[in-house]
This record gives C-alpha cells, structure tokens and sequence, in this order.
C-alpha cells in the first residue's frame, strides 16, 4: 500500500491508509477517563456544542487522547457551520496546502482526500478551495473518524453546577432534553459569544429593508433593486458579488475608509512560533499583538474583491461613513459626505460582537465571567470593545470567574471559539492553526480529568495485578555452607 498513488487508492482505499496510520499509532488511546453518574444517568466526559469545523478538530483530538466526546449541533446533517448556509465566497482564502484540522494525521489532510479522488495533477491545477468543497471534505472527515454528532438538538441553557457538572438542556425532535458533563466546549464559531455587529441605526430601519451580511437571506429577492453595502471586508465583498449575480440593478458598497487594506498583518505573523508561542506571552505582548492586528485589519481577498468589481454596476464608495438614513415608500436614502444614496435594500457587513445578552443559553454564566475588561493592566494601545470584553481564559480554554466561588463548575466550561484570540492567538477558529489548539484543548482536559481523578487512579494503580514474571523464569541459587 505505501507505493500506491493516492489517487489509485480513492476514498476506500484513503480511509484504509488512514485506519492503517492510526493503528501503527496505535490511535485512539484506550479509554481512562473515570466514568460518573447523576441520578443513574451516564455522565457525558466531554459535550461539544457546535460540530463545524472547530467543534470536529476539538472531538477527534479528545477522541485520540483516549476521552469521549459528544458534539451537539442545531444544524441538520451535514449543514454543520457557516460553508453552505451563511457563507457566499467561492472560495477559501486559506492556502490549499494547509493541513487544517488533521491533527498531524496526513491521510486525514484535505490534500489527500482531493488527490483520493482527483489525483496529482488535478490537485497542481487548483488555485483556492472551493467553498462547498471543503464542506464536503469536512463530511467525510466526521465519517472517517467516526465522530459522535447529534444534530438538530438547539442547547437552550447551559449551567455549571457547584458538583463540577455542567447541565445541558437542549431541544430536540423528539422534546426538551437534558445532559450532564465534565467539561463543555464551546466550539460556537466567529459569533461564539454573541453575534452580529449593528451601528445603532440599524434598529431604526425597517427590518425588511435590511440585513447583516451573516443572515440567512435569499438573495435572488434582491433581483432589481438598488443594494447598499456597508463595510470592505471579505464578507463585504462576498455579498455584494452575490447581490449582483443574483440580478440587482446596483451595488453601492459604502466604505468608511479613504483606502482598502491592502496587506494582511495575520498572514505575515502567521506560523508555528506565534501558533505555539503566543498563549504564554506576556499580557501586555498579547494585547500589543491583537490591537495591532485590529487597527490594521484584513484586506478582502483579491478573488472576492475581482468578483465585485467585474461588474460595470459595482461602486466602491470611499471616505463614505454613514451619516443618516431616511426611509420612505419602501425605500432608503442613505446619507453620507458624499451625498445621498437612494437604495432599495441594505446589507450591513459590520463583523461580529461580544454580546451575552444576546444569547440567552449563557444567562447562567454571563454575569460570572471574567474578560480582560476586569483586569487592571497598564497598556498604551487603547482599549477596543471587543478586546475588552474578550473572555480572559486559562491554559485549556477554561473560563474564570470574576469573583471566585460566585459561580462554582464555570471552570468546566472551555472557549474553543474566535473570543479565544486574545487569551491563545488565533487556533480556535482559523483554518490555518485549527488543529494546534484542538490538541492544547484536549492535552488540557487531559490533564484536569487526571489531575481531579487522582486518588482513583493511584488505588486502580495500586489493584493492578497483571503479572510480568510468574515464577517460574528462574531457580533461586542455593550456596554451599562447605
């Protein structure tokens, strides 16, 4: 087998490499994790709530270390994340040969499973990934591992107990649902604890006349109107290129800048150093870094930007914030220094913020949970909203109290999302170091669930009893007493 081509060997045979490599690594590692019980009900080692691409990594590098781990999505299956809902690119930004969430596994790549079926030539012909492609590649990944998913269970209340345990309540088709586990990972994606961005003026608009560009829309409704869209970012520019192919007379793309970005600072910054290296900065290193990042912000990618700008009916308004927004008969004048816009529709491309409130699952922790807003750190780069209301987490992801003792078990629960950033760098969420911080998650579980369970894991020490020598391998020597 190790002189086949990939490409000969196809999925099948890509699968059979990939249960052969963890074999020989002997992998998954055997289960050692101490079970527990509530109420003669089992309880869950590790729940992963969200089964995207983070939620995934996080399990498979949990299931490697020898722990169970249970994902639970809203989503249908296979419509895990945003690649085939909310996203409209075309393609990835991240480089091809990125190994993404395969754990250092390289039949678990995406390159191998492309070349599985495609072969060598094909994969030297790709430029970027396409979008649905790497859905597809992240759906085989879950069956490859045989990963435990339950889909379409929507957690309504997380709450941390003073046992340790963390309480789930979830809907599912079949009613309301509850769980307990040890440790709960929140794998909820770039709006992990909150969700999207809005200036105030949004909530003065008609809600049919607008929406953010993380929405579910249906964009061929926007065939024959006049869209505005707020923002130059990458998803900017993904959803004025959807507008327009879907048929809108006009996108007027309102940009507060008098440029675009034009270098992105991540990608620079961006290898194993920073990956490995960063949770154990300094503080004052650590916010220097992501301000720095912040300020200067990631350009839209040259493809997406291209996308927009084929068409003649695509403006990039420039030093164009807005100033005021009138709404009459169904339509909006959008007003800005450079004079009023007259649009049928907008979409604001705004990002994402740190909002509790607006996720009533987390009522239970929201109030307990201390950001780097508590910390009393002398800084000289000013502070933005969502650096300072960024979670401030331990070596495994863990959540901290503000005040200890007032939310006992909230240490149980791990950040594995975009709010993660500024405690870890960026591996909780990105393609590019995905799989460094599901093995950090999962050696730091690791090591609490050893460290909590000591004393059962001294005495099973203790009872152990499987002979290496029986007695019988040597004759004791007798001296003569001449």
């Amino acid at each position: 087998m190790l002189g086949t081509s990939v490409h000969a060997l196809g999925l099948a045979g890509l699968q059979a490499r990939l249960e052969q490599d963890l074999a020989w690594l002997e992998l998954p590692a055997k289960r050692w994790v101490v079970t527990r019980e509530h109420e003669g009900q089992p309880v869950l080692e590790v729940a992963i709530i969200g089964a995207g691409m983070a939620g995934m990594a996080a399990a498979a590098s949990l299931t490697l270390t020898g722990i169970q781990a249970v994902m639970f999505d809203r989503a249908p299956l296979g419509f895990e994340g945003p690649w085939v809902t909310t996203a409209r690119m075309q393609t990835l930004r991240s480089p091809k040969q990125l190994t993404g969430p395969a754990l250092g596994l390289p039949a678990l790549t995406f390159r191998a499973w492309f070349e599985a079926q495609f072969g060598l030539d094909a994969w030297a012909a790709l430029d970027k990934i396409p979008r649905t492609q790497w859905m597809d590649y992240l759906r085989w990944y879950r069956q490859a591992l045989k990963l435990d998913v339950r889909n379409e269970h929507h957690i309504t209340a997380v709450i941390p107990r003073a046992d340790g345990l963390v309480q789930l309540i979830m809907n599912t088709s079949i009613g309301q649902q509850t769980v307990y586990a040890r440790r709960v990972v929140l794998a909820t994606g770039r709006d992990g604890l909150g969700g999207a961005y809005l200036p105030e003026i949004a909530a003065t608009l008609p809600r049919a006349l607008w929406a953010h560009s993380s929405d579910t829309l249906d964009y061929a409704t926007l065939a024959g109107k006049r869209v505005g869209v707020i923002g130059a970012g990458a998803s900017a520019m993904d959803s004025a290129a959807t507008a327009l192919e879907a048929g809108a007379t006009s996108v007027d793309l309102l940009i507060r800048r008098p440029d675009l970005p034009r270098i992105n600072k991540g990608k620079g910054a961006g290898h194993a150093g920073m990956n490995i290296g960063f949770v154990n900065l300094p503080d004052d290193w650590k916010w220097r870094i992501r301000h720095y990042l912040g300020v200067e912000q990631v350009p839209a990618p040259r493809g997406s930007t291209l996308r927009v700008s084929q068409h003649k009916n695509a403006r990039f308004n420039l030093s164009c914030p807005i100033e005021s927004i009138n709404v009459e008969q169904n339509a909006l004048t959008v007003n800005t220094p450079k004079g009023p816009f007259e649009l049928d529709f907008l979409i604001f491309s705004t990002g994402f913020k740190i909002d509790w409130w607006t996720r009533p699952e987390y009522a239970n922790i929201a109030p307990h949970v201390l950001a780097w807003k508590h910390r009393k750190l002398e800084l000289t780069e000013p502070a933005s909203q969502e650096m300072l209301d960024s979670p401030d987490l331990g070596p495994a992801f863990e959540f901290k109290e503000v005040t200890p003792g007032k939310c006992p078990g909230l240490s149980s629960i791990h950040c594995f999302c975009y709010p993660a950033a500024l405690s870890h760098g960026t591996v909780s969420g990105d393609i590019p170091a995905i799989s460094e911080g599901a093995k950090r998650l999962a050696a730091g579980i690791a090591s609490l669930f050893y460290g909590e369970d000591i004393a059962e894991h001294y005495h099973r020490m203790e009872l152990y009893d499987d002979p290496e020598l029986l007695g019988d391998e040597w004759t004791p020597a007798t001296k003569s007493t001449s």
